[in-house]
Formats: structure tokens, sequence, C-alpha cells
């Protein structure tokens, strides 16, 4: 039975979307960094790949909004996140779903309301033509010269 920190197993990424395991794609290599005499042997880093676009589950708008906010970091259909930041392959596994849902988490947010449009304060106005006429006021006092 895989926990909620397993680095195996199905992605939860919102309440309505589930990465299945099946769908992601991963990948191992050596990492630098710390490791001592392991980090020569031991495949620690971690890519983790899935084609967020054949996704089951997503709504058409959904798949736009993946579409065009991964526009830049897909290739080929496919995103890809790496974590080599620990000593260990499974926490390292870890750190890249993790990674991963944030990733798909921020791509499929709804986008934020269109700001309001407001007209400025006449205060605001008064004050911002006062600071004019003072600065002009300054720069022709710089002209006169005697």
């Amino acid at each position: 039975m895989p926990t909620t920190d397993d680095a195996s197993g199905d992605l939860p990424v919102t309440g309505s979307l589930v990465v299945p395991a099946a769908a992601l794609y991963w990948r191992f290599s050596r990492s630098s960094g710390p490791g001592g005499q392991g980090v020569n042997t031991a495949d620690s880093r971690v890519e983790l790949s899935v084609a967020p676009l054949e996704l089951p589950g997503l709504t058409g708008v959904q798949r736009e909004r993946l579409a065009a906010r991964l526009a830049g970091r897909l290739v080929d259909g496919v995103l890809t996140v790496a974590a080599g930041e620990h000593r260990q392959q499974l926490r390292n596994r870890q750190a890249a779903r993790e990674r991963l849902a944030a990733v798909l988490r921020a791509a499929l947010a709804p986008p934020p309301p269109a700001r309001r449009r407001t007209k400025p304060t006449r205060g605001s106005q008064e004050r911002r033509i006062q600071a004019k006429k003072q600065r002009g006021e300054l720069k022709r006092s710089r002209r006169r010269w005697d």
C-alpha cells in the first residue's frame, strides 16, 4: 500500500487530476554533488517525464491551458523535470514527483480575475500637476542667468 510521499504509484496533482503511474517515465543517471565514494557508482539523479497533453481526465479548456503555459518547456509534447540534490535516489524521486505536480498545478491554475480599471482620484491628479509645476519652476529658475 503506497503512502502519499511514496516515489511510485499514481501522482495526485489536483483534486480532479491524477497522473497514472503508467504515464510517468523515469530515467536515472549519476548525480553531481555530495555523495562520497558512492557518487561515482550510484545513479541517484532522477529525470521524470510525462506527456501532459495526453493525460486522461483533462477537459478541453485544461488541455489548451497546459499547451499554452507549458509551450516553452515541452519537447516533442513531453514535460521533463530533474532532481539530483539528494544523495539517495528515493529522495530525488520524491522531489521530482513534487516538482512535476507543482509545475502541472501552476499550469492548470485558472487565470487571475481581470483588473478592474479605476480613475485616479481628484486629489492624486492635483498632486501630480502640482509636482510637475514645481519641477518646471525649478528648471525655469536654472535658466535665468544674471
